[in-house]
């Protein structure tokens, strides 16, 4: 995964492609970050795994979501153009996002897996989605499902 981004920022580089560019230095810098954070946490020198790198960039698409969201209602269309413009290049690197038919299934899977029939137990389920589909599913709208099916809505 890093590889990855090295390349692509080179080729950004070589083109000239700023937005690209900038986005892939911040995905960069997060990284590193978090490499700085484990190493303090632990003392090791090891690096993150591509399962972290992964959740620290849908972390970072969530948080552009936000900001997109917000820009749009401050009516400032171009700065919520830019945080969208930023998702599209970080989500290059993200595994390929459930469709809804295959959220709803694994969502099922996941009940009937903990054999979970009440909403106390909305937080076995939604630690078995995270353990099994990090990266690949939006866990906050995950949950509102969750919620729905266990309280029987």
């Amino acid at each position: 995964m890093r590889e990855k981004i090295a390349i692509a920022t080179k080729t950004a580089m070589k083109a000239k492609n700023e937005l690209e560019l900038s986005t892939l230095r911040l995905m960069a810098t997060a990284i590193k970050s978090k490499d700085i954070d484990l190493r303090g946490a632990g003392g090791s020198d090891e690096l993150i795994s591509d399962d972290e790198i992964i959740a620290v960039l849908t972390k970072m698409v969530k948080q552009r979501r936000e900001s997109a969201e917000t820009y749009t209602k401050g009516k400032r269309p171009e700065l919520a153009k830019r945080e969208l413009e930023e998702i599209e290049v970080i989500a290059q690197f993200l595994p390929q996002a459930l469709s809804a038919e295959e959220t709803k299934a694994a969502i099922e899977k996941a009940i009937s897996d903990c054999e979970a029939s009440s909403i106390k137990d909305i937080g076995r389920v939604m630690a078995a989605l995270k353990e099994n589909y990090a990266g690949k599913m939006d866990f906050s709208a995950a949950s509102i499902d969750v919620k729905k099916i266990l309280s029987g809505k």
